[in-house]
């Protein structure tokens, strides 16, 4: 007979095993018209992970255990991302209106209701037309460094701030549009996290950058402008948001989320230490312990 501590191990050792098996089954669903992929862990309340550029679901592969235990943690590509159907021609990382569209599609596809949101960069920006349009649909967020850039128009003291960020990142579009990927990934990477973030990449995380650059591509070559995401648009998000900066992120990022803590009527905003944009592989463990906790209060 087992000692009840022996138990205990081998209880958790089969439910991380378990938990890890599930995550790497991918699942496909149809929504909005394309067909989406997706992963999931646990059981409970449900909460849907959305990825940044140059990236699709398996950036949150690591994190989904630690909710597992208390949600049904879904992480899902984005249209146009891998395992997805992808090309330049396709939906652009930064169409953040229509992948909120995406997103609202998916949740009905999988007949969810009201989820909590965990959301990264591009993907974050998304989440935020998706908060504005479907309110009714969100129990809270948790948002780090989305590039809603609209949000800071005609505000004069971050004028060249707008202008220093769009100057920085011309030659990773440039060489992204001229389908030089090996040039243009570390060029967004290095000016999104700092010099050498693409070089401490891991040969995983550089692989699934190179998986996903169609949909950045597509960016780098759209000429429609897309809407902005303005501060009447956040007063509409009423749902608890929490909003993640990395320490070491630039100013351009820190200065958009200084606007959303002040337009979000209910917010809360948290800095991770040593860490850049890409806060949830750079420090994962502070990230989610700050949005665990955040949901567990909201």
């Amino acid at each position: 007979m087992l000692r009840p501590t022996l138990c205990f191990i081998t209880a958790l050792f089969v439910f991380e095993n378990a938990t890890m098996s599930s995550a790497n089954e991918v699942k496909h669903v149809s929504a909005n018209g394309t067909e989406l992929a997706y992963v999931e862990v646990g059981q409970g309340e449900p909460v849907i992970f959305l990825h940044g550029g140059l990236q699709d679901y398996r950036m949150w592969l690591a994190h989904l255990s630690k909710f597992a235990d208390r949600y049904r943690a879904i992480a899902y590509s984005r249209r146009n991302n891998f395992p997805n159907e992808v090309s330049s021609d396709g939906m652009p990382d930064g169409a953040a209106d229509a992948h909120g569209e995406d997103l609202a599609a998916l949740l009905r596809a999988l007949g969810l209701s009201k989820v909590r949101v965990v959301a990264h960069s591009s993907g974050a920006h998304a989440a935020l037309f998706f908060a504005a349009k479907y309110p009714e649909m969100v129990v809270s967020l948790a948002l780090n460094e989305p590039p809603a850039a609209g949000i800071l128009i005609g505000i004069p003291d971050a004028a060249e701030i707008l202008k220093a960020w769009g100057a920085a990142i011309v030659p990773a579009r440039e060489a992204l549009k001229a389908g030089d990927a090996k040039a243009g990934i570390p060029l967004f990477v290095n000016t999104v996290g700092g010099p050498g973030t693409y070089a401490r990449r891991s040969d995983a995380d550089k692989r699934m950058n190179l998986d996903n650059v169609a949909s950045y591509q597509a960016d780098a070559m759209m000429k429609r402008p897309r809407p902005v995401f303005t501060c009447d648009m956040a007063k509409a998000i009423k749902a608890p948001t929490l909003l993640s900066n990395g320490e070491r992120s630039p100013k351009f990022f820190h200065r958009i989320v200084d606007e959303l803590e002040v337009c979000l009527p209910n917010r809360e905003r948290v800095v991770i230490d040593g860490s850049s944009h890409t806060v949830p592989s750079e420090n994962p463990d502070a990230y989610d312990h700050a949005v665990l906790a955040f949901f567990a209060k909201n």
